[in-house]
């Protein structure tokens, strides 16, 4: 009459309880949750930080010959007034300097991206019939948060100057742009080439010269046009006007006037040059004292170690570093597309420049790895996963002394299960696995036990009581702690979704935790409905 009264007043929960003691489903449980987390672990990118959305976009005022009171008062404080009028907007800075305006728009964290630059385009191209004629031209460049290169290359060296160093660098990064995720590349320090012409004043006044006869023949010279087309036996045929500039030897052949019946050339008039651009600044390597020590006690096997676990990158400059001196240096500068692995495209930039490395850098060039935002976001998600796995053993000993072994190892499975689940709803989502993702999966842990424990704490005893059988005795325990298990796991719930509505910059940093500890609080509560009876 007992089993027959409590098989009646099972409700919903209960049937599904029932269901799973039978192990079948249990175990498919089991498998599907640990292959999803696997599966989430490997294919969610990893970061160091959350991705955080804050639209903004550079915009590039060109007026030459304005003063920077004159771009002030007629293009930066226009434009300003313009941009405030669009939705969403929650900044805007100018800068104003001679010839040119700079003004930055930032948009309220969490506004689409592309949205908002649409709405940016749209604005200025309103107001176009509005801007003053000083002003010659624009550009709009958005910058985001994967613009920050995630791996940085520096070339050094004792023998090559700042201007050959950048053109090997050139080369270099040419290649490595083509690598799958790379979203921009850029170089810095050296000098880029340039073919300068030097006037010389005495000899244009001589020959009857002016700089604006110079000024158009260069112009003119270095130009292409298409003039047309015809058509000829069936075929069509393109007319174009072609006459880049392709080496120094034009330039100084050019004619830019006529001087008594002669022409004159350029190079009659100027001192022609193809050669290094003037500094404007100097980009220099060093290493300190105790860098220096460490690489020059390396013997040759601890060379060869080194080369098979991490290329050809430092065996090369080991030899040669000294914190005496101050080496020519350029720096690659590497980033990646957006929602992409940090760390599996960083690896691939490092191994591709170690095959470059051997190729087409003449001996004489060192590199060093400057920045490796791949490495350093692996280093820091390891030592939360270990962190991670310390505390989960700590919870299984402790329970181990007082609820027993066996129970202890119950929950030690509930705890795994309930993260790989959360995980995968993780990537499922767009989060990506950062230090704030595995913080709250931390934090929850101590909550993650609770549902696990008082089930098992309950079953154990009515088994232990032998009133009933162990099937009905486990069906009664977990019916009789339903109530305050689901309870408690609405009240965890209630406590961290506010933290989706917090505003600014750190509402898309907290969204991780936000959405991670009620997952995990949830999917343990599942855990200890379903598999952990029938363990």
């Amino acid at each position: 009459m007992e089993q027959s009264s409590t098989n009646s007043n099972q409700g919903i929960i209960s049937k599904v309880v029932e269901k799973f003691l039978d192990g079948k489903l249990s175990i498919m449980l089991i498998i599907t949750a640990v292959c999803l987390g696997v599966a989430a672990l490997l294919v969610t990118p990893r970061e160091e930080e959350p991705q955080i959305v804050v639209p903004m976009a550079d915009i590039y005022v060109s007026a030459p010959g304005a003063s920077p009171e004159e771009i002030e008062q007629l293009v930066s404080t226009p434009l300003e007034q313009f941009l405030w009028q669009i939705d969403g907007v929650e900044y805007v800075y100018s800068m104003s300097k001679k010839d040119m305006a700079l003004v930055t728009v930032r948009f309220y964290v969490g506004e689409d991206r592309e949205d908002s630059l649409i709405k940016l385009h749209n604005r200025i191209s309103m107001h176009i019939d509005k801007a003053t004629s000083i002003v010659k031209g624009w550009v709009i460049k958005p910058v985001e948060i994967d613009d920050v290169s995630i791996v940085n290359l520096t070339l050094y060296s004792e023998i090559y100057d700042d201007f050959e160093l950048r053109r090997v660098g050139e080369e270099v990064l040419a290649r490595l742009g083509r690598l799958e995720n790379i979203s921009r590349t850029a170089i810095h320090g050296g000098r880029e080439r340039e073919v300068r012409v030097e006037l010389i004043p005495e000899k244009m006044q001589s020959m009857n010269i002016s700089f604006m006869e110079v000024q158009q023949a260069l112009q003119g010279a270095d130009a292409s046009l298409t003039a047309g087309s015809f058509s000829k036996t069936d075929k069509e045929y393109l007319v174009s006007a072609s006459s880049f500039i392709s080496d120094i030897d034009e330039v100084e052949s050019l004619i830019v006037g006529v001087n008594q019946g002669r022409p004159v050339y350029l190079r009659d008039v100027a001192d022609i040059a193809d050669r290094p651009c003037e500094a404007d600044s100097y980009t220099r390597m060093l290493f300190s004292h105790s860098y220096s020590k460490e690489t020059l006690q390396k013997d040759g096997s601890q060379e060869k170690e080194n080369s098979s676990k991490s290329g050809d990158i430092t065996d090369k400059k080991k030899k040669e570093i000294s914190s005496d001196k101050k080496y020519n240096a350029v720096t690659l500068a590497i980033s990646k597309k957006k929602g992409t692995n940090a760390v599996a495209v960083a690896e691939n930039i490092i191994k591709e420049f170690e095959k470059l490395e051997s190729k087409i850098i003449p001996d004489g060039i060192y590199a060093e790895v400057t920045r490796n935002y791949g490495e350093t976001a692996h280093e820091k998600v390891g030592e939360l996963l270990s962190s991670l796995i310390f505390a989960v053993a700590s919870v299984v000993i402790l329970l181990a002394f007082t609820l027993g072994l066996k129970e202890a190892l119950i929950v030690a499975v509930a705890v795994p299960i309930s993260f790989a689940l959360a995980l995968f709803v993780n990537y499922l989502f767009g989060y990506t696995i950062n230090r704030v993702t595995l913080f709250a999966l931390i934090l929850s842990l101590g909550l993650v036990v609770d549902d696990p424990i008082t089930n098992v704490e309950n079953i154990q005893r009515h088994i232990v009581n032998g009133i009933l059988d162990p099937f009905q005795a486990t069906l009664r325990a977990v019916d009789e702690v339903l109530p305050p298990v689901i309870m408690s796991t609405l009240a965890i719930i209630a406590c961290f979704l506010p933290l989706f509505f917090i505003t600014g910059m750190m509402g898309p940093y907290m969204a991780p935790m936000a959405a991670n500890v009620p997952l995990t609080v949830t999917f343990s509560t599942l855990c200890a409905l379903t598999f952990v009876p029938w363990l």
